[in-house]
């Protein structure tokens, strides 16, 4: 099986519920994707690691963050199999609100201000978590590349994170979780 289709495979496994849920951006579902179950196992991280990787190659970004917690592992993962990939990438963090102590920073990581970056996050919905964490990003002085996303639902996020002028680029969308359909 190609990496792909066990990552796929994974998040039907880790990350997928059925039910009737209640969703971050304050929809209703009947299905629920908690990426961090897979990006927390050693072997989906990994798998989405290389795959994100990949892809900050072909763009040619060495920078990745997001808003903290979603973003964090998949960060931190990509950052730490860059370097044996001989394409070293650092991960930053973007908190969701400045600190309101020490040098009261909003981000985390050694990003220059002038960096072209790349926004990554687990799950997209509305958008509204990618774009906080691009807005960020901006304000610290830096160019969004690109928003990566594991999963798109198909729900509008696409469209509000291409009305700010960024693209998003996702790994799967939601009818290749569920399958066509649904």
């Amino acid at each position: 099986m190609d990496s792909k289709n066990r990552l796929l495979e994974i998040l039907r496994e880790k990350s997928l519920k059925r039910g009737h849920f209640k969703l971050s951006s304050g929809g209703e579902s009947t299905y629920y994707i908690n990426c961090k179950m897979t990006t927390l196992s050693a072997e989906g991280l990994n798998l989405v690691a290389r795959r994100i990787l990949s892809r900050l190659k072909e763009i040619d970004v060495r920078y990745i963050g997001g808003l903290t917690l979603g973003a964090d592992p998949i960060a931190s993962a990509v950052a730490a199999i860059s370097w044996d990939e001989g394409f070293p990438v650092d991960a930053f963090i973007v908190r969701k609100k400045a600190k309101e102590h020490g040098t009261g920073q909003q981000i985390e990581g050694p990003l220059p201000k002038s960096a072209d970056v790349v926004i990554v996050e687990d799950v997209t919905t509305t958008g509204r978590s990618a774009l906080a964490a691009v807005e960020a990003a901006e304000e610290h002085g830096c160019k969004v590349v690109e928003v990566i996303t594991i999963l798109d639902r198909l729900e509008g996020g696409r469209e509000n994170i291409e009305a700010r002028g960024h693209s998003l680029h996702s790994l799967f969308v939601k009818d290749e979780l569920l399958g066509e359909g649904e």
